[in-house]
């Protein structure tokens, strides 16, 4: 007899999500630059309420994540009501499509947009829909021009994820009102915190009943071990996600230390000081030995080669000198490596040996 177990349809259409490279094998002194992580790591206070959450373990954690969404609350000032805590922006992304998407329906993406919208989209069943970026920037009017009555959904990542680059708060007001009624603009804070005084789109999300915000703190609160991540938006929609939400989806520990980081604000701006002068250093080291990249306003550069062959190549040398940057073919970009913003000495190592790639001598 045949076997009659199969999965839902669109999940094997889903290619499995590769995360950035950690070890290199025979190398000791590994310099990992591809997964966007903060060298800094996470505050102190962080790491002291992490510590002190082993004598709790075997309690389990409270379901609300009411103190967490309190501590967001007051830092963002945000309604804690309409604040949604998540395993990672992921989960958050995920709750989405679970709760808006189905067969037929439509999700809109740009083509160098983040790898979970896709995933996403096709474990709910719908249809994912890319549509084009003008010279690695958000192009509204093409995303306008790709919904229809079907599209549910609109993942955008402000700044986005392989580029760096952003669009202004005029362009995602003109996004939010040309969406047809039945869809939801999401807006991918993961790197907000490393743009001086930009809101995430807050002041957006307050003005609208169709605009949601997801974030992480796996980025500049240096927690990705941890994986904490939340969301914000109109209250009936928060209202949806909570309606799926596990009860015990965070542990003790990560609500823990994503209060405590989160509460940390002179720590936030130390490292977005930092991020914003090596991040500069870095390009410009870059673009004089000949590997331009776009002005980044997040913690990486998206370094441009001449070719998918020249990438590649940069890309194996670099691994042999234990140096690990992000391949981005995957993301419609074959000539490109992703490159993290490490420390000083990150950034002068990686220049110097890509420098030495290209057989030039600084």
């Amino acid at each position: 007899m045949a076997n009659q177990i199969k999965p839902q349809a669109g999940i094997m259409d889903i290619a499995l999500y590769v995360g950035g490279a950690a070890h290199v094998e025979g190398a000791s002194n590994v310099l990992k630059l591809s997964s966007n992580e903060n060298p800094m790591g996470p505050s102190d206070a962080a790491k002291e309420a992490f510590s002190r959450a082993v004598h709790s373990l075997h309690r389990y954690p409270n379901t609300d994540h009411a103190s967490l969404r309190q501590a967001i609350g007051d830092v963002w000032s945000v309604d804690l009501e309409r604040v949604i805590c998540g395993v990672g922006s992921d989960e958050i992304i995920h709750f989405l499509c679970q709760a808006y998407v189905g067969k037929g329906d439509e999700v809109i993406f740009t083509e160098h947009g983040f790898a979970m919208y896709r995933i996403s989209t096709l474990a709910a069943g719908g249809t994912p829909v890319e549509v084009r970026e003008s010279e690695r920037m958000t192009d509204v009017d093409a995303i306008l021009a790709g919904c229809t009555k079907k599209t549910k959904l609109v993942f955008l990542a402000n700044p986005n994820n392989p580029t760096g680059t952003m669009i202004g708060q005029a362009e995602l007001a003109r996004l939010a009102e040309g969406l047809p009624p039945q869809a939801i603009l999401v807006l991918d804070g993961a790197y907000a915190e490393y743009v001086e005084g930009y809101d995430a789109g807050l002041k957006l999300i307050e003005a609208r009943e169709n605009v949601v915000m997801t974030r992480t703190f796996s980025k500049i609160y240096g927690l990705g071990g941890l994986r904490v991540g939340w969301g914000y938006g109109p209250r009936p929609i928060i209202d949806v996600l909570n309606r799926i939400r596990g009860p015990f989806n965070l542990s003790t520990a990560a609500l823990a230390a994503a209060e405590a980081a989160v509460k940390d604000t002179a720590y936030i701006a130390k490292c977005r000081e930092e991020n914003a002068r090596w991040r500069e250093w870095l390009a410009t080291g870059l673009a004089e030995i000949g590997v331009p990249s776009d002005t980044s306003t997040a913690n990486f550069i998206l370094a441009r080669f001449g070719s998918e062959t020249e990438a590649n190549a940069c890309d194996d040398y670099l691994r042999s000198e234990g140096i690990l940057v992000r391949r981005v073919a995957g993301y419609k970009l074959p000539n490109c490596l992703r490159i993290t913003v490490g420390d000083e000495s990150a950034c002068r190592r990686i220049v110097h040996a890509v420098a030495q790639f290209k057989g030039l001598r600084l």
